[in-house]
Formats: C-alpha cells, sequence, structure tokens
C-alpha cells in the first residue's frame, strides 16, 4: 500500500467491528489480511474513519469512509533457545542433520503473535542445542541452509559456521546435493519412473499455493519419481513412490505430483483428499437405518505423507560422502500400515 486506500463502508457492514470489516473487505485484495496484522496497522495510527484514528473494535454504524495511509511493520524477530527435543542423526564441528518432526517450522514466520511467530520452532531448538551456528542467514535463520515444509517430516542439513554453510549452499545451487523423499499419492502412477521439468510460481490467484501453470516469474524445478509400490486398497488407489529432486522450490514435489494428477495424500492445498473413505462399505447397498447406524470407515493421516528420507554429500571439510537415510514416522507408516490392511483381495 504505497499510497492512501479509501473505502466507501457499506451501510450492510452496520454492526461490524472495525478491524473485522477491513479483514473480510480486503482479503481478497491484499496480502494484510489477518486480524493481528490489521491490528498493527490501527496501533500505529494508519487506519482513519472519517479523517479520525478509531479503536479496533469501534463498531461500525454503515457510510462511513476508512482510510488506510500505511503498512504494518511488525517486531523484527530474532530466533531465540527454547529447550526443545531434537533427533540428531549426525554431527560433527561443522554441521549436524536433524530428522525435523511433521508439525514444526522451521524457522519463524507470519503468526497471531510475536510469540507464536519466535517459538517452538527448528531454529529455537537447535539453538538451545548447539548454542551457536552459521551467521549466513541472519538473527532469524541461523544454521538454516535449506528448509522443509512445516507438515513435512525428514532430514534437514545444518551448518555449525560460515565456512561450512557457504560449502553446503554451493551444493545445493550446484545440484550436487542429492535428496530423496518418500510419498503416498492418490490414485495409480502407471508409469515405473518418470521426470517432471515444469517450473514452479507462485499462484497469482491463491498467494499460499505454488503452480506449474506457465509464467514468466516460473523458476526451473526437476523432479524424478519412482513408483515403489502400488496399493489397490477398500479405500481407494494409491502410490506410493519415491522422488528426488534436483531443485528445492517451494512446495516443489507437491505441486509437481499434483500436475500429473496425483497428489500428496492428506494435501489439500493441492487437491489431495484429507481423509480416505471405506469405498466398498459406502457403495453397499443398505437401508437409510442401517446407513445412520454404521457409517463407513474412515482414515485421517492430519497432514501431508510427505518424508525426507534420505540426504547424500561431500562433506565439505574432510571431502568423505555422507549417506543419511530416516525411516518413515510413525504416523506414516500406520497410515500406510492401514491402508495395505485394507487391501483388495
Amino acid at each position: 500500500m504505497n499510497t492512501p486506500r479509501t473505502i466507501d463502508v457499506p451501510g450492510e457492514a452496520k454492526g461490524q467491528r472495525l478491524d473485522q470489516f477491513l479483514v473480510q473487505f480486503l482479503a481478497a485484495q491484499l496480502d494484510v489480511v489477518s486480524r493481528s496484522r490489521m491490528q498493527m496497522l490501527i496501533d500505529q495510527g494508519d487506519v482513519l474513519v472519517n479523517g479520525v484514528c478509531e479503536k479496533a473494535s469501534t463498531k461500525l454504524r454503515g457510510g462511513e469512509r476508512i482510510t488506510i495511509t500505511g503498512e504494518p511493520h511488525p517486531t523484527p524477530l530474532k530466533a531465540t533457545a527454547e529447550n526443545i527435543p531434537l533427533d540428531v542423526v549426525y554431527e560433527d564441528a561443522d554441521l549436524a542433520v536433524v530428522n525435523k518432526p511433521a508439525g514444526m517450522m522451521v524457522h519463524a514466520g507470519a503468526g497471531d503473535s510475536d510469540d507464536a511467530r519466535s517459538r517452538g520452532t527448528l531454529v529455537n531448538a537447535l539453538l538451545y542445542r548447539f548454542q551457536k551456528l552459521s551467521s549466513t542467514g541472519g538473527d532469524l535463520r541461523p544454521g538454516i541452509v535449506h528448509r522443509l515444509d512445516k507438515n513435512t517430516s525428514g532430514l534437514i542439513v545444518v551448518a555449525k559456521n560460515d565456512r561450512a554453510h557457504a560449502a553446503l549452499g554451493e551444493m545445493f545451487a550446484s545440484r550436487k546435493m542429492k535428496k530423496t523423499y518418500i510419498a503416498l499419492v492418490q490414485g495409480t502412477v502407471e508409469r515405473e519412473r518418470g521426470t517432471i521439468t515444469a517450473g514452479v510460481s507462485r499462484d497469482p490467484l491463491r498467494r499460499t499455493r505454488m503452480t506449474t501453470q506457465p509464467s514468466e516469474n516460473a523458476r526451473s524445478a526437476v523432479s524424478h519419481y519412482e513408483v515403489i509400490r502400488r496399493l489397490a486398497t477398500r479405500f481407494g488407489k494409491f502410490t506410493l513412490v519415491r522422488v528426488r529432486i534436483e531443485t528445492g522450490r517451494t512446495h516443489q514435489i507437491r505441486v509437481h505430483m499434483a500436475s500429473i494428477g496425483h497428489p500428496v495424500v492428506g494435501d489439500t492445498l493441492y487437491g489431495g483428499a484429507g481423509q480416505s473413505t471405506d469405498q466398498v462399505a459406502a457403495q453397499a447397498p443398505r437401508s437409510k437405518a442401517a446407513r445412520r447406524k454404521a457409517e463407513p470407515e474412515r482414515l485421517r493421516l492430519g497432514r501431508n505423507f510427505l518424508h525426507a528420507a534420505r540426504l547424500e554429500f561431500t562433506h565439505p571439510t574432510t571431502g568423505k560422502a555422507v549417506e543419511l537415510e530416516s525411516v518413515l514416522p510413525g504416523d506414516l507408516a500406520d497410515f500406510l500400515a492401514l491402508l495395505e490392511g485394507g487391501a483388495k483381495k
């Protein structure tokens, strides 16, 4: 918002809180849509109602003119040490490799409050465990050479000093860091193996998504997939695949697999189902009373079935090959077992 923005409040907004109205009105037009960010604008004095600064809780009457004169300026975040258990699978003086659990953000990001944005991340845990990390990523991302999505589990390499960070960063840039993931995707992948080379860019309509639609802003992305096994179950058809990525674009595997019609199980952002229903039971002829009494079994995973299972690279100091693996975590292994237990005979 480089220039003031003026909004005429419609009559039907009468009785709404100022912040609620602005969040709803601007949701489809601006990036600043959370109530906390809108509260920030109001507190900064950048929201005027008929030329006067008002509280976020001010009830609108309809017919007012709202002027937004600035942008939110959140307090700069700085990562702090936090005692959070870590699964360290490799460590030496230069680097460490950690098995990140699903649900943990790598570093601070947008949240409802400063505390929510800066606590509970992998960086917080790393600072407590190792105390000193590379400074290349700045105060917010010390030691972080690459990232995993919040709901993706698995191996992530961390630099303890700037020299190791630079060397590891060059490996990623030159595609010498080999990263392999295990994913369960929906449907039957017919080809035993394949390569997806579609460029990836931010979706212009839904900013939380990436897209493979042609765009001048698209960045090259290469994913190689290989079928591990195919599952035909009473919950539907699925394929367990191994995916090696040459590049590390945001949501790369998720958007690439969705682009060929096989979204990652649990990935509702890209068309994956949030739950899998027993199709056999659902389609069986039953009376209305029987249907009310016993609903078909449903399996829910609660996150994307995507796991960073293997890292291969040359150690930046010793020159020796480092090869590390991480088995499927319990939630993914259990979900897979439940599906396989429902395999069609």
